[in-house]
């Protein structure tokens, strides 16, 4: 399918759907029957993130009367959480829901679609990936991968985590080990911690048994599921390396290309709307979880100036490193940073200065 025939055909859907099914052509009696199985890497608890997957199931399914079916896998069930795009590579799975920033370790540029330090926010990483061209470059870069990519949820600007101790300035960061994954922990480990890529599943014991000293996940919602509170008391904001965080549906490039047209324009068709309504459902959800949270004795802290200003030098000293030496990264990164310099630009004229009157006026 051409991408303006697709952006023009999700830009009036509804996260309902109705019109969606009303605007694709009625199912051939003779259409065939597919199964194919979807590896999350996330646990079947978080509602919110494997729920997305669950929605493109059930929408994929409905648009072509049933005869296109998806069964979703939580992270562990087939393969690892962290191995999503391994197995969908390599044919293992059809398909997969995962956080590309969990694969910077085959190369950085995966980063770009999902979050970058200092990068994009939801709104504007939608707009980048539907009508900036973030689409084409990424679908470009994940061809090397056997794999067509699809936006898959978004869990706006993320918290900073929970600390065992406060972070009073930066030195407090030296050797603090930490979960965070992507390139906030390659971040932190220049800013002196010592990060770790865990799975979610796995990041509540080890905070128990004393690996780890510092953990982030998503926000209030999902880190009140997991606990986290019941261990380290300390919950940080913002997180800088994650203002918004696209989670992606990945498909194995031939079985997507074996795939009925019609079956891949319901596939896209529902990316779109679990892609929105991820957003939505954390949106409504994150406030009253944070109430919840500060009642049972959480501590609110804004990271210290010096940390967000170091942090922030690091990330771009960083890119500059990476595209010199990375032509896949140098191609993206020179795209998106010309997308981003526009965009807080807009967004200073009208956005922040709206949001801090909302917010901060009295």
């Amino acid at each position: 399918m051409k991408r303006r025939d697709f952006l023009k055909g999700a830009g009036g859907m509804g996260l309902a759907g109705g019109a969606a099914l009303a605007a694709l052509p009625t199912q051939a009696a003779d259409s065939p029957v597919i199964k194919w199985r979807m590896a999350s890497s996330f646990p079947k608890s978080l509602d919110t993130i494997y729920g997305a997957a669950e929605l493109l199931s059930r929408r994929v399914s409905a648009l072509t009367n049933g005869k296109f079916e998806i069964r979703v896998f939580a992270g562990g069930e087939l393969v690892p959480g962290l191995q999503v795009l391994d197995a969908v590579q390599n044919g293992t799975v059809e398909c997969g829901h995962s956080a590309s920033y969990y694969y910077v370790g085959k190369n950085m540029a995966f980063a770009f679609d999902c979050a970058l330090p200092f990068g994009l926010t939801a709104r504007q990483q939608n707009a980048w990936m539907y009508s900036g061209g973030g689409i084409a470059l990424m679908r470009d870069f994940f061809k090397g991968y056997n794999i067509i990519q699809f936006p898959g949820g978004n869990t706006g600007t993320q918290m900073g985590g929970w600390f065992r101790h406060e972070i009073r300035s930066l030195a407090d960061l030296k050797g603090l080990k930490m979960r965070i994954p992507g390139l906030g922990g390659k971040i932190m480990a220049r800013l002196g911690a010592v990060p770790q890529t865990l799975a979610g599943a796995d990041i509540y014991p080890a905070l128990e048994r004393g690996a780890l000293d510092a953990a982030e996940w998503v926000g209030p919602y999902d880190d009140e599921k997991l606990g986290f509170y019941k261990i380290a008391k300390n919950y940080y904001y913002p997180g800088w390396w994650e203002g918004g965080p696209q989670l992606s549906f990945m498909v194995n490039l031939q079985k997507w290309n074996a795939l009925p047209e019609q079956y891949r324009q319901a596939f896209e068709v529902a990316a779109v709307e679990a892609n929105m309504a991820m957003l939505a459902r954390y949106d409504t959800v994150n406030a009253p979880a944070l109430m919840r949270l500060v009642q049972n004795g959480v501590k609110l802290h804004a990271f210290p100036k010096d940390v967000m200003l170091a942090a922030r030098a690091a990330a771009f000293a960083l890119y500059d490193e990476e595209s010199a030496r990375n032509p896949a990264f140098r191609t993206i990164y020179s795209e998106w940073k010309k997308f981003r310099d526009s965009e807080i630009q807009w967004f200073k004229v009208a956005e922040a200065p709206y949001e801090n009157f909302l917010y901060y006026m009295k």
